[in-house]
């Protein structure tokens, strides 16, 4: 993936690292405004985080747009700072198993020989599992950690004595406003925009051994430290374009694992963060991560290893690349 050939958003959220430490930032025109310059204009205390943005995300937006319009404050170029994560989330919501490919093709991975199915069977049960999922089901969702989450091209350690660790990724929605029940109509009433993350797995992890009636352990599996790589912006909604219509790639040393359309999700956006808000109550700056579709390491039977690069994008919301070593 030639990265530099990659559209910038024309307007966006994020945090860089400049000299004198992190700042909130806009991108507009390709370059950056400290947002601590106009917080009197914000009517924001400095310093200003990104989520403090978004905590009154309805009236700063507008003001975000015509500073950007008027050139005021202190601007920097864009490779002046290091792009960290955009935001430092309080509770991160994690949707499982949205794209029907990646269920239908883990239920192949995972069949038992000894039923007498055939492949192409085992993926005609599932995708009729999953259409009556869509149907008359609910989302699935895990809870994620804060502590998980590093920048968009910071270097990510696997844990050690590890083997089996995989890519994610997956579009993310970033919650605007305090909600709480919300219907699919007035979901991404919500939402302020749209982010990339890379929930990042250790296989082995995932099924307790010594305790199989529980099932899947997602706390050890996918909350080691620097396993959210997030980011670099949070694109408002109405800049983002239409979210069921964005590309997801995902290149392992620059040959693709992940190339999939949003359209093969089970549930839209909207449904997920209906669903989410029924059992809990949103917060500006969340994160609702709306699940990966097929393509991830299990399914190449190529696993991640010391050295490895990911680089990664969605539709219009920048890139991510990521460098894994050893914890040796």
């Amino acid at each position: 993936m030639d990265t530099a050939s990659l559209p910038l958003p024309s307007f966006a959220l994020g945090t860089a690292v400049f000299a004198d430490g992190p700042h909130a930032v806009l991108l507009a025109s390709g370059n950056l405004l400290e947002l601590d310059s106009i917080a009197g204009d914000l009517g924001l205390a400095t310093p200003i985080t990104t989520r403090a943005v978004l905590e009154d995300w309805d009236r700063v937006l507008p003001i975000l747009r015509a500073s950007a319009e008027s050139g005021a404050g202190t601007w920097r170029a864009l490779q002046d700072g290091q792009l960290s994560a955009p935001i430092e989330p309080r509770q991160i919501l994690q949707a499982g198993a949205n794209y029907r490919t990646h269920v239908i093709d883990l239920a192949v991975k995972h069949a038992d020989p000894s039923d007498g199915r055939t492949e192409d069977q085992v993926r005609a049960d599932a995708a009729e599992m999953m259409d009556k999922r869509a149907a008359e089901g609910d989302p699935y969702f895990f809870v994620g950690l804060p502590s998980a989450v590093t920048g968009p091209h910071d270097t990510v350690v696997l844990p050690a004595g590890t083997h089996k660790n995989d890519w994610e990724l997956e579009l993310v929605a970033v919650v605007g406003r305090h909600a709480y029940g919300l219907s699919v109509d007035e979901a991404l009433d919500a939402i302020a925009g749209y982010t990339i993350a890379n929930d990042l797995t250790t296989r082995e992890l995932v099924f307790r051994r010594d305790m199989p009636e529980i099932g899947t352990d997602w706390l050890r599996a996918k909350n080691a430290p620097g396993f959210l790589p997030l980011g670099p912006w949070i694109v408002p909604k109405d800049e983002a374009g239409d979210v069921s219509e964005m590309r997801l790639t995902l290149e392992l040393d620059g040959k693709a694992m992940q190339d999939e359309s949003t359209k093969d999700m089970l549930f839209d956006v909207a449904a997920l963060v209906s669903a989410v808000s029924q059992s809990v109550q949103l917060m500006p700056g969340d994160l609702i991560l709306t699940g990966s579709p097929a393509g991830n390491g299990m399914h190449w039977g190529r696993l991640l290893r010391d050295g490895d690069v990911m680089t990664s994008t969605i539709t219009g919301l920048g890139y991510q690349q990521t460098r894994v070593v050893d914890a040796s």
